[in-house]
This record gives structure tokens, C-alpha cells and sequence, in this order.
């Protein structure tokens, strides 16, 4: 797996990658119901994603990174370099958003992708990394869960309130949950 930042071209993300990124989005109808990001998660169009992709950007230190595996965009993270919200007090980056394509799930992309994103932070020397998970999307909590993040508490998220569990992992063991090293 490949990983590169969606980088805005003359201010704008480029059409291409736009229409690859809506399409991602639209495999996952289940997780867009469950957290109603979007009017209607059975048509969601480029120009939402447009509009949602540039809402994560618009953070200080953030970044969108695309997942590619053979040439085929298979997920993506959102990323921050530290918490939107300056006076949290909170030292750790954070994973705003993991989206593997619904029609690759449980190939390892997620984890695969989720093992990146720790490494990218571990190399920077950061010491934790942090997420917020919907608390009713169990098969997110048991994802996280899995990946060695545990529970810190429980809060409504900055955007829109809605019940979720904070989770951390820290960064220092380089082997990760079940053993898994920077060679994917």
C-alpha cells in the first residue's frame, strides 16, 4: 500500500481525485447513516465530498492522506496534527477519519493504513495518537480495539455533538498489535 496527501492544485482538490474519493465514500453508505454526514448517504455527490474533504483541510496541520494499492484508491485518512480546539490541552495528534472502501473490507487495508498514519507520527517523535469513535458504530469501536487504542472517555464530538468514545494509543512500541513492524 501506497500512501500520498491529497494536495490541492491552485486552491481547488483536482477533479480526478475528487471523483475516486466520492466514489470511496459511496461504498460506505452504512458508516455515512450511522454518523449522517451527508443528507443522503445513498447519493452522495462529489460536490459534498468536495466540501467535506476541504472542511478537514481548513484545520492548522491537517492533512488528507489517499491509500492507494495496486494503482486502486482503497481508502483514506484524515489527519491532525494536533487537536482542533488549542485550548484542550490535548499534546496528541489525531485520526479524524479512517475510510476503507465497503467492498475491500476486512482485506487489511484498515489496519494496514492505520499502521502507516502511527508510523508517519512515531517518525515525527510524537509519543500517542488519538481518535474519536461514534459510540454507536460497534464495528468501529471493535476495530480500534483491536489496533491497541483503548478508551480515555467519553464526549460529544466538536462538529455536531453526537456521542462518542475518545480512544489513544501510545506510540512508543514500534511493533504494534500483533507484531507488526514499519514493513506492511
Amino acid at each position: 500500500m501506497i500512501i500520498e496527501p491529497l494536495v490541492p492544485v491552485d486552491g481547488a482538490l483536482p477533479g480526478p481525485v475528487l471523483t475516486e474519493v466520492a466514489a470511496l465514500y459511496a461504498t460506505n453508505r452504512a458508516f455515512f447513516e450511522l454518523s449522517g454526514d451527508f443528507p443522503d448517504p445513498a447519493r452522495i455527490t462529489v460536490e459534498q465530498v468536495a466540501a467535506a474533504l476541504a472542511d478537514e483541510l481548513a484545520h492548522d496541520g491537517s492533512q488528507v492522506l489517499l491509500a492507494r494499492s495496486a494503482g486502486r484508491l482503497v481508502g483514506l485518512a484524515a489527519t491532525l496534527d494536533h487537536h482542533p480546539d488549542p485550548a484542550s490541552g490535548d499534546p496528541d495528534p489525531w485520526i479524524g477519519l479512517l475510510l476503507i472502501d465497503a467492498t475491500a473490507h476486512r482485506a487489511g487495508y484498515g489496519r494496514t493504513l492505520a499502521a502507516l498514519v502511527e508510523d508517519r507520527y512515531r517518525a515525527a517523535g510524537r509519543d500517542g495518537l488519538r481518535l474519536a469513535v461514534l459510540d454507536d458504530n460497534a464495528a468501529g469501536l471493535a476495530f480500534w480495539t483491536a489496533q491497541g487504542y483503548t478508551e480515555l472517555r467519553r464526549a460529544p464530538d466538536l462538529a455536531h455533538g453526537r456521542p462518542c468514545t475518545v480512544m489513544r494509543k501510545p506510540l512508543s512500541d514500534p511493533a504494534g498489535p500483533a507484531g507488526l513492524t514499519d514493513r506492511h
